[in-house]
């Protein structure tokens, strides 16, 4: 079966930061906040039940808990972050996540997205709505499992200029 035809444009802007491929394309944003995270729980098991409610179960709970310590740790040994993450705030921003599994079929790559991304940018004092880019990657390392997280803001950033936004300025048009 032949490849599928891949639009160069979209080909290009791909990051393959983490990828060990010697011919990829170089990242289009040089991400300046790094961070190693634990992975975040499945999408199975993000969710419980009280009552009648859907809440966060205490795994999704100490999970949120651990990005936010890891956020803290990075900002108190990098007085250089702070500054960094003020000139992110409503800026469109980029995210390159490398998940790394102890089994490669084990999870689904995009179950762990959300949460991550939420725990992420609310411990970065980050909007996830000025999100504009993803970047996913799946990765073996069964002796030590994590996320990789890569932020940045992409100044250059253009949407669609056939298309007007006519909402309010908060999103709530949208």
């Amino acid at each position: 079966m032949p490849r599928p035809n891949i639009d160069e444009g979209l080909h290009t802007r791909l990051s393959y930061t983490h990828a060990v491929c010697t011919d990829a394309p170089p990242n289009p944003w040089e991400a300046p906040v790094r961070l190693t995270l634990p992975l975040p729980p499945g999408v199975n098991n993000q969710y419980v039940t009280v009552g009648h409610k859907r809440v966060l179960s205490r795994e999704a709970t100490a999970f949120k808990k651990q990005v936010m310590a890891a956020v803290e740790n990075a900002v108190s040994h990098d007085a250089a972050l702070l500054e960094e993450l003020e000139g992110m705030r409503g800026i469109p921003l980029g995210i390159d996540f490398g998940f790394h599994f102890s089994s490669p079929r084990r999870r689904d790559l995009d179950g762990g997205l959300k949460i991550a991304l939420d725990s992420l940018c609310g411990a970065l004092g980050l909007d996830d709505r000025d999100v504009v880019d993803i970047h996913l990657a799946k990765f073996l390392d069964p002796l030590a499992p994590r996320l990789d997280a890569d932020i940045a803001a992409i100044h250059d950033w253009q949407y669609d200029t056939r298309y007007v936004y006519l909402g309010d300025e908060k999103g709530a048009g949208a």
